[in-house]
């Protein structure tokens, strides 16, 4: 039955890609200039401080949202990262991981707040949400190489693409949670759409921002190996070069990086959200 036609769905998809290529490529290079700028920053400043200075801030911000017990977990964590031998792979994934929380909470929370207020805008939104989290990373990594080259801008743009959709829905999600008693109150007192947004809305969701910044940082950290296969550095190089080498010891102390940093950040953000 389906010997006799397929939908050449494939070339259609591989020609799209290289019209792209060979016709925007001024634009995309446009489009990874600010990325670009914005991880060479955030790689060059925390790769220049004092491991000292890094220490003490990530414990100071423990500290502050959760504990002297976090606070004490992330000094161990960190000191036995830096110990490890891996403090600089460290340092370029938290850059590669900031700069994609940053592009993704400026372009998230706003589309986020529409969506909690417009029925017909979540509706448009929400199938390029789904395949925006149900369609396998490996499958957008081609056409990021083609258009973006490789690298750790590569890298962050694909995390971009895969940490987006949490903060966009769980945005939306606090902003419809809000109870309408309240906006009516807040508007028969006079506030206009925007005071209520601003004065009402956001900060009576900020926790479930908070927690959908929570979830695309550790979507981010999870990008973290897939990444280093188009280049980008950080701590998914060690488990890469373990793979490829069958060297166990390497691979496992690279994850182990990563699940120290995820559990430094994620029991950091958790408690910002619970304090907030």
């Amino acid at each position: 039955m389906f010997d006799n036609y397929v939908i050449p769905l494939d070339r259609w998809v591989s020609d799209a890609v290289e019209w792209l290529v060979d016709n925007y490529r001024e634009f995309f290079q446009m489009l990874k200039w600010p990325v670009e700028r914005l991880l060479n920053g955030f790689d060059h400043g925390l790769n220049a401080a004092h491991p000292a200075v890094i220490i003490a801030v990530v414990c100071l911000a423990a500290w502050r949202f959760s504990g002297k017990r976090l606070a004490l977990f992330s000094l161990t964590a960190m000191l036995l990262v830096g110990y490890l031998g891996l403090w600089g792979e460290t340092m370029t994934t938290l850059a590669m991981v900031l700069s994609s929380v940053v592009v993704c909470a400026v372009a998230g929370v706003p589309l986020g707040i529409m969506s909690g207020r417009s029925d017909r805008f979540e509706a448009g939104l929400r199938p390029v949400l789904d395949a925006m989290q149900t369609t396998p990373a490996f499958v957008y990594l081609v056409p990021i190489v083609m258009l973006f080259s490789v690298g750790n801008v590569a890298g962050v743009l694909a995390t971009i693409i895969f940490a987006l959709p949490p903060i966009i829905r769980l945005t939306g999600l606090g902003i419809r949670g809000v109870h309408p008693e309240l906006v009516e109150a807040a508007l028969a007192f006079g506030a206009t759409r925007r005071q209520v947004l601003f004065k009402v809305q956001i900060p009576l969701a900020m926790p479930t921002i908070l927690a959908g910044l929570n979830q695309t940082i550790m979507m981010a950290l999870s990008m973290v190996v897939i990444a280093a296969l188009i280049g980008a550095g950080g701590l998914g190089s060690p488990v890469i070069l373990g793979l490829n080498t069958l060297d166990i010891g390497r691979a496992v102390v690279g994850g182990l990086g990563i699940v120290l940093m995820a559990i430094v950040l994620d029991r950091i953000t958790q408690s910002m959200a619970q304090k907030k």
